[in-house]
């Protein structure tokens, strides 16, 4: 029986104007909003060391925070950092220092203190670069590997809405399941799977032999989907049938500084694995939820 209380999306008619319905926006209908710009006045805290994240272990947030635990492991000691978090659903994004650091109001957002001036970086890809070109590591050197793992990186940046925003949206958080986005979304989150699926069929990275800023890039995303951990949404997708991706996702789940990675900035998930802010490398020894015992 169909609940007449619910519009019939097959009958919808768009306007000839549109305007906003704070109440349709279905999960996070308290911080989507069609205009730009802060909503309060809040500054932002700045630590100790060169690099200021300010942040929340979503995809695109564990993508930086591993970058950072990487580049650690590699002996860089300039990649220290403080990372601050930002509760997106208390709209801590919106706050005036955020947006100075991020007029898109999206985490993760970088302040390199590291220069006379301040330098700003936001959107993770761009982080990911600046990072890599800052310290000259995961990222090829030739031609050919730059412009491979490039290539991987901005794929990343232009498939994962359809994933995030398309699938994740309509399939975990819409006020209502509705087949055709859903289906839709589906096939292309699948399309997706099978493109990585057939790279890494080819190459155990995405870049080549070696793990780079593409890897870093795309398993928070696609790593976490094969997990099963993304929308609860791996038996729907079937992700085990994508054997390369799930031996690429295993290998990188591994490595000692991913598994540091997206614990910082975390607020979910079993109290030991949720570091909410990172300001020393002991904090991961001495500052997990299930340490210090603060409410969620």
């Amino acid at each position: 029986m169909n609940d007449s209380s619910k519009p019939d999306s097959s009958t919808y008619t768009p306007p000839k104007v549109w305007t906003w319905n704070k109440e349709n926006g279905g999960q996070f209908a308290s911080i989507n909003r069609p205009i730009a710009g802060p909503t309060h006045e809040k500054e932002l805290p700045v630590g100790r060391h060169p690099l200021q994240l300010y942040s929340l272990a979503t995809p695109n947030g564990v993508k930086v925070t591993v970058m950072l635990e990487e580049l650690l492991a590699l002996g860089h000691s300039g990649a220290e950092y403080d990372a601050w978090l930002i509760r997106i659903n208390d709209g801590d994004q919106f706050g005036s220092g955020f947006v100075g650091v991020n007029p898109n109001s999206k985490i993760p957002a970088l302040l390199d203190c590291s220069w006379e001036q301040p330098i700003r970086v936001f959107e993770s890809g761009a982080i990911l670069l600046h990072l890599a070109e800052k310290f000259g590591a995961l990222l090829p050197k030739d031609a050919a590997g730059r412009a491979e793992c490039l290539s991987w990186l901005f794929w990343q940046m232009g498939s994962a809405p359809y994933l995030g925003g398309g699938f994740g949206h309509f399939y975990a958080y819409a006020p209502s399941k509705m087949e055709y986005p859903i289906d839709r979304f589906a096939m292309e989150v699948k399309r997706q799977l099978d493109v990585l699926d057939r790279r890494l069929a080819e190459s155990p990275y995405l870049a080549g032999s070696d793990y780079t800023i593409a890897d870093i890039a795309v398993w928070p995303w696609y790593g976490a989907l094969a997990e099963g951990l993304l929308y609860n949404a791996g038996e729907f997708l079937q992700v085990e049938s994508y054997a390369n991706v799930q031996r690429w996702t295993k290998q990188i789940a591994q490595r000692p500084a991913v598994q540091r990675g997206r614990m910082v900035n975390r607020t979910w998930g079993e109290a030991s694995s949720q570091l909410w802010e990172r300001h020393a490398a002991s904090d991961f020894e001495g500052q997990t939820q299930d340490r210090i015992g603060k409410p969620s």
